[in-house]
């Protein structure tokens, strides 16, 4: 059984925080809200998560306060502020103590569950940077050689071929945003990069048409999904 994303959230609106954690279990996310920075502090501390979302203005510790205390524990999990702060100076200061993310209220709370899917997709990518060689229904894909094998049959694929096709792989039957792989891989998101993005897409289904199992969708609106069988390993 997959583990749910565990979310630390502290906001203190009280209607606001219930709302919102509302939603992120009903998106399947467990999450524990708090409505100050200190009984925030104190469960981080006792807990374990994987994310945090911080209201900047909160009694007894603040936000920004609340972030600095702690990335002295930990680093690297990401943090998301919510504010009514809307001044640039604010907005710096957010990601200068070390946000992954500052959304400016109010805001929709499907534009929170995107921020918070691009973040842990980012995580999910870093963490498997280091994977080379990925299992794709009867395909493997050598990312460092970048061969595609089926059988006997060896594909050598261009730079940008492999480049999409391991950010595919890395993202593999979950939505790969659009927006995002084309400033990834080609940097500006404008419409001839765009039109370029689709001719590579195409090359990639025709190479994949042999794993009847494999494909790449098209999410309308979103993105792309590389599907394949994913073999549970014993």
């Amino acid at each position: 059984m997959e583990q749910k994303t565990r979310i630390l959230l502290c906001e203190d609106d009280e209607s606001l925080g219930m709302l919102l954690k509302e939603y992120l279990q009903v998106k399947n996310y467990e999450a524990d809200l708090f409505p100050d920075g200190e009984l925030g502090y104190k469960a981080f501390i006792k807990g374990t998560y994987d994310l945090c979302i911080f209201d900047v203005m909160m009694p007894k510790k603040d936000g920004f306060s609340l972030a600095q205390d702690i990335r002295l524990v930990n680093k690297k999990i990401p943090i998301i502020f919510l504010s009514a702060k809307t001044l640039k100076e604010d907005i710096l200061e957010g990601f200068k103590i070390g946000a992954d993310d500052y959304i400016t209220k109010p805001f929709s709370m499907e534009e929170l569950i995107f921020r918070i899917e691009a973040i842990l997709r980012r995580m999910n990518c870093s963490k498997e940077r280091n994977q080379t060689t990925f299992k794709l229904g009867l395909f493997t894909f050598d990312t460092q050689k970048k061969i595609l094998t089926i059988g006997d049959k060896e594909t050598r694929l261009t730079t940008k071929e492999s480049e999409l096709l391991h950010l595919l792989a890395q993202n593999g039957n979950s939505i790969l945003e659009r927006n995002y792989t084309l400033k990834t891989i080609w940097v500006d998101d404008n419409y001839f990069n765009a039109r370029s993005m689709d001719v590579y897409i195409t090359k990639l289904r025709k190479l994949l048409k042999e794993d009847p199992n494999v494909g790449i969708l098209n999410v309308h609106g979103k993105g792309y999904k590389l599907i394949f069988p994913e073999v549970s390993e014993e």
